[in-house]
């Protein structure tokens, strides 16, 4: 077993130093990645760092967080290592809870770990009340777009994965920048790995977050959108034909044929006092009915299929066949 962790470093110079001193001597390698960083992050290190353990790896543009994270996860894999582990050079991230981080995926109780700033309640007075009520509606959104119903606070940064997997991940379709987190959750719904929330709380500073509100609002909200209907086209109707997929046809057909054509019908009528058919009304309320069951039936199908098991055995026999 070897262990990395990778650092992508932009605009952390103060504070990056610090950090490799906390990371434990269970990990064999530090990758830091200077992301085109304009304080020289990365020749910073190479002149004040004395652990054996790093290794700077220098970026000639500013590829984004995202960009950076992949970089780290192509030397892993070329380099041989099992686990990756991913936290920000800002400080903001204990490098103590690694343990905790690589501990299921040791024992292939899951093939991905995550922090989760929303276990302890009592952990949530420190978080900044628009970063609370942002990120739980993002939780909600990332739910549907991507399959994880079982994770929250998806734009944790703090994580782990194992190799093995990445090989399995297009990670050219990976965002470079602030999305790249929720893309990473989409790519390993599609394979079925094992998501899991390890509980841990953030120390927050008086910085200015650069993720705005408008970007949030907007330019998520449309990758969200294009992420869900892949993924049920992947997932409901090119790879598998199931039960859920039935109910979500069906649901959508009969929501659709109540919304396109009984409304319009209702309203029409309205608007000239006239009265609806009785077996008009009735057809059309049989129709919404069935169509609110088979979304219903869908949903409640999708949040109890969660992979319940690690994909690592399972990839370690379709490579030796």
């Amino acid at each position: 077993m070897k262990i990395c962790v990778i650092i992508p470093c932009y605009r952390v110079k103060d504070q990056i130093i610090k950090v490799i001193g906390s990371i434990p001597e269970i990990i064999d390698k530090i990758f830091v990645i200077d992301d085109c960083c304009p304080e020289s992050s990365g020749k910073f290190v190479l002149s004040n760092n004395n652990d054996m353990r790093v290794e700077v790896i220098f970026h000639e543009q500013n590829k984004g967080v995202g960009g950076a994270l992949k970089t780290g996860y192509q030397k892993a894999v070329l380099q041989g290592y099992t686990i990756a582990i991913k936290i920000d050079g800002d400080g903001q991230m204990d490098p103590l809870l690694i343990p905790k981080f690589i501990t299921p995926l040791l024992h292939n109780k899951a093939d991905y770990t995550k922090g989760n700033r929303f276990f302890k309640l009592m952990n949530l007075r420190a978080m900044p009340k628009i970063r609370l009520l942002g990120n739980s509606g993002l939780s909600f959104i990332t739910k549907l777009s991507t399959g994880h119903w079982n994770v929250m606070d998806p734009t944790n940064g703090y994580t782990a994965i194992r190799c093995d997997i990445i090989d399995y991940i297009d990670l050219d379709r990976i965002d470079n920048r602030y999305f790249f987190e929720t893309d990473l959750l989409y790519q390993l719904g599609l394979i079925r790995a094992r998501v899991v929330d390890i509980p841990m709380v953030a120390v927050y500073e008086d910085e200015n977050s650069s993720l705005s509100v408008k970007k949030v609002l907007f330019e998520f909200s449309w990758k969200h959108f294009k992420l869900f209907f892949k993924r049920i086209g992947i997932n409901y109707f090119l790879r598998d034909f199931n039960i859920g997929s039935i109910a979500l046809f069906f649901g959508v057909l009969f929501s659709l044929i109540t919304l396109l054509l009984g409304v319009p019908l209702w309203a029409h009528n309205a608007a000239l006092s006239v009265n609806t058919p009785v077996g008009t009304v009735i057809r059309y309320l049989l129709f919404s009915l069935i169509g609110i069951g088979g979304l219903t039936g869908w949903l409640m199908y999708d949040i109890f299929s969660q992979p319940n098991n690690a994909i690592t055995d399972l990839l370690e026999d379709f490579n030796k066949k």
